[in-house]
C-alpha cells in the first residue's frame, strides 16, 4: 500500500506539499497536477486510522441497543443517514 512519502517521491515534492493537496489547501496548479497524477498512478488512498491518530478525531459514533431488533436497525440507518448529510 503506497504511503504519502511514495506519492511525494513520484511527484518530486515534499510530503507537506502532498498533504496540502490532499487537504485542499492552496498549491500551484502545476504542482497539484503532479501530486494528483502520482496519487492516481500509485493508487494512493489516505489511511483513516493514521489520520485519526494524528488529528485525534475519529468521526465515529457508537450506538448501543438493548436487543437486536429490526426497529433498532431502522433507527441506526436513520442516524447514519443524518450523520452522512
Amino acid at each position: 500500500m503506497p504511503t504519502i512519502k511514495d506519492v511525494a517521491a513520484v511527484a518530486g515534492v515534499s510530503t507537506a506539499t502532498v498533504s496540502r493537496v490532499l487537504n485542499g489547501e492552496r498549491v500551484r496548479e502545476e504542482t497539484k497536477q503532479k501530486v494528483v497524477s502520482a496519487i492516481k498512478t500509485l493508487g494512493y488512498r489516505p489511511n483513516q486510522i493514521a489520520r485519526s491518530l494524528k488529528t485525534q478525531k475519529t468521526f465515529s459514533v457508537g450506538f448501543v441497543v438493548p436487543k437486536f431488533d429490526p426497529f433498532f436497525m431502522q433507527v441506526a440507518q436513520a442516524i447514519e443517514y443524518v450523520l452522512n448529510e
